[in-house]
């Protein structure tokens, strides 16, 4: 397989990606064969699943208006996957010019793309880190040029959660977040589960065992697993619900079935 001019040296392109399948799930082309090939193989089990990371999407979109309505003008975004159109800083900056932004992935490719899209934009930068390590990224010179800490900030874990197992702490790390968090600031997050899933559990349990198969299990929680990570947080209306149902734009009844698996919610920290 040839290596394209895109693709760090550093990264094994013959071993597949959470963040460049997610970007092949949104009609991306930054993803190889051996993503598409793991995306594809998902499909046949859970065929909405473009559904759900659309609605995703535009779920944190809708989010990101909120928290600039809410008079919020500084994101983290942990778990930010490689840059599609409607990104945080666009959508932030589109609505508060000034917005700033940090981006934060461990995957090589979601930091070198953020990187060139992000040229020139002095408001908003990239990290190469891990939720699982939050130190790390309240300390990182990007997040100490960029965000104050003392004042609200809107913190984003929108569809990374259900790739971190329980052995490794998910709540410890949110809870680490929140504490470093200024009060007034938001926990804007999305979580697969199998609850509104317009399949059989049985069925959906195949694109799970994909994600094991290929060493980033997908842990779906339950409406109250979810709810645990907003301990801290008092809940923004409608609460913790199917992202479709947040603050929609249009019909929810519109939209595609898939589109109502897993669930979204806003909290603000007291």
């Amino acid at each position: 397989m040839e290596r394209p001019a895109w693709a760090p040296r550093s990264i094994d392109i013959s071993v597949p990606s959470v963040s460049r399948i997610y970007d092949y799930y949104l009609g991306g082309s930054h993803n190889f064969e051996v993503d598409r090939e793991a995306a594809r193989k998902a499909m046949t089990h859970l065929p909405g699943l473009p559904k759900i990371m659309q609605a995703n999407r535009a779920f944190m979109r809708r989010a990101v208006r909120h928290a600039v309505g809410a008079g919020i003008d500084q994101f983290l975004d942990i778990g930010s996957g490689i840059p599609t159109f409607g990104n945080v800083h666009e959508v932030a900056q589109a609505a508060h010019p000034g917005a700033r932004v940090v981006y934060v992935d461990h995957d090589p490719v979601a930091v070198a793309h953020s990187n060139a899209v992000l040229e020139g934009n002095e408001d908003a930068d990239v990290v190469a880190a891990d939720l699982r390590k939050p130190q790390e990224i309240l300390s990182s010179p990007q997040v100490e040029r960029l965000i104050d800490l003392n004042r609200p900030v809107a913190l984003l874990l929108v569809a990374i959660l259900h790739f971190v197992e329980d052995a490794d702490d998910p709540y410890g790390a949110v809870a680490q977040l929140r504490d470093a968090l200024a009060p007034g600031s938001l926990l804007v997050l999305t979580h697969a589960s199998y609850e509104g899933i317009p399949l059989p559990a049985e069925r959906a349990e195949g694109a799970v065992d994909v994600y094991k198969d290929i060493r980033n299990p997908l842990i779906m929680r339950s409406r109250d697993e979810v709810a645990r990570f907003f301990e801290g947080y008092d809940m923004v209306e409608p609460g913790l619900v199917p992202m479709p149902h947040w603050r929609p734009e249009s019909a929810p009844e519109d939209e595609d079935p898939y589109a109502f698996a897993g669930f979204a919610g806003v909290g603000i920290a007291a």
